[in-house]
């Protein structure tokens, strides 16, 4: 079973599941969906939450049309209503003792190396205080975000720099049909999927309601992301009590199935993504805890070369230099020349901050 197998989850929450026709907030419905992520929690499971809403329940308590709102004022009710959204989740998630905690994040945050390094390690940092991430849009900030954007692709890509093994979209189908079933009566639901650009073809994606901003074009997005970063992900139906348990048992879901292990999905982000931007030599002994899967540590530098910054792209090069991997740095030239040759256990004493050991760490580190 996917998620049985799964040890990070992300799992998305549409507008819609949050907030009824009648604009009205499920709060049953959210209470059942704290139980399924205790039950995940329990099984040892690390959970993120990636929830739209925040515009929808400030539309609430401002009696607004989401619809006849301009950006500027779209981004005000965004801040009025994301206080209402983490309330609603403190006070539901706070009855099966689920301790969580709000990230917001743009499109940016995630797609600048730099920034996406920091991301990934507050979200670590999150799971081993035994917290669960809230994320959201910043749509208090965003400009096109708000009127084009939406949670899905910001999910895919949450997976993809947390090393998620699964991301669940709930939304308010049961999944991916071959005709919209909302429209067509002999719809019928794809269970699985392995190749987006074989098995959808000829498909028609409508999707539309006053509260969410995204369709099914949007998730289909989401699974191209997914697919690439090694993720599998899956489309359900959410509007229903308890629904990740109801994927669970009765399995009426479709499943997009990742083309690449993530080893192959890393070593494609690093290696092809991002352009160099400076060069570490290192001597013999670095190189050959590297060979061996180890991090880079400072003690095993010898020389920089170019100015880069902390997460950026860089070279490692043999004494002889030769190029031997290729990673993201967790520290900036400036620093890496202030420790380099030095033990890790004087880092802190060097720089004047308590900071990583690694200068690049193994997970962010591709052999040659």
């Amino acid at each position: 079973m996917l998620l049985k197998n799964s040890k990070i989850i992300v799992i998305k929450i549409g507008s819609s599941l949050l907030v009824d026709k009648n604009k009205k907030i499920r709060k049953k419905w959210l209470l059942s969906f704290a139980k399924d992520v205790q039950k995940l929690k329990d099984k040892n499971k690390k959970v993120i939450i990636v929830s739209s809403g925040a515009i929808a329940l400030g539309c609430i308590k401002m009696n607004y049309n989401k619809r006849s709102l301009k950006l500027d004022k779209s981004q005000a009710i965004a801040s009025i209503g994301q206080i209402e959204l983490m309330n609603l989740f403190l006070n539901t998630f706070s009855k099966y003792n689920l301790n969580i905690s709000q990230i917001l994040l743009t499109l940016e945050d995630t797609e600048e190396r730099r920034r996406s390094l920091n991301a990934k390690r507050t979200f670590e940092n999150l799971f081993n205080l035994d917290f669960i991430p809230i994320v959201n849009e910043n749509d208090t900030i965003a400009t096109s975000e708000i009127k084009y954007g939406d949670n899905d692709r910001l999910a895919s890509r949450v997976a993809q720099i947390t090393n998620a093994d699964t991301l669940i979209l709930l939304s308010d189908v049961d999944g991916l049909f071959t005709k919209n079933p909302k429209i067509f009566k002999d719809a019928k639901l794809i269970k699985k999927v392995e190749n987006l650009n074989k098995d959808l073809i000829n498909i028609n994606f409508k999707g539309n309601n006053e509260f969410g901003s995204g369709g099914m074009n949007t998730k289909i997005e989401a699974a191209k992301i997914c697919q690439l970063s090694g993720c599998n992900m899956i489309m359900a139906n959410g509007l229903y009590l308890n629904p990740i348990n109801k994927i669970i048992t009765q399995n009426k879901c479709t499943i997009f199935v990742s083309k690449v292990s993530k080893l192959d999905a890393r070593k494609k982000w690093i290696i092809s993504s991002v352009s160099p931007k400076g060069e570490l030599i290192i001597d013999d002994g670095a190189k050959k805890a590297l060979m061996n899967g180890k991090s880079l540590l400072a003690a095993g530098i010898k020389k920089v070369n170019g100015k880069f910054k902390k997460g950026d792209h860089i070279k490692i090069l043999d004494k002889f230099n030769n190029e031997c991997a290729r990673g993201l740095c967790s520290f900036s030239s400036n620093e890496v020349e202030k420790i380099l040759g030095r033990q890790s256990k004087e880092i802190e004493k060097l720089l004047g901050y308590i900071t990583k050991s690694e200068v690049v760490h193994k997970d962010d580190l591709v052999k040659i």
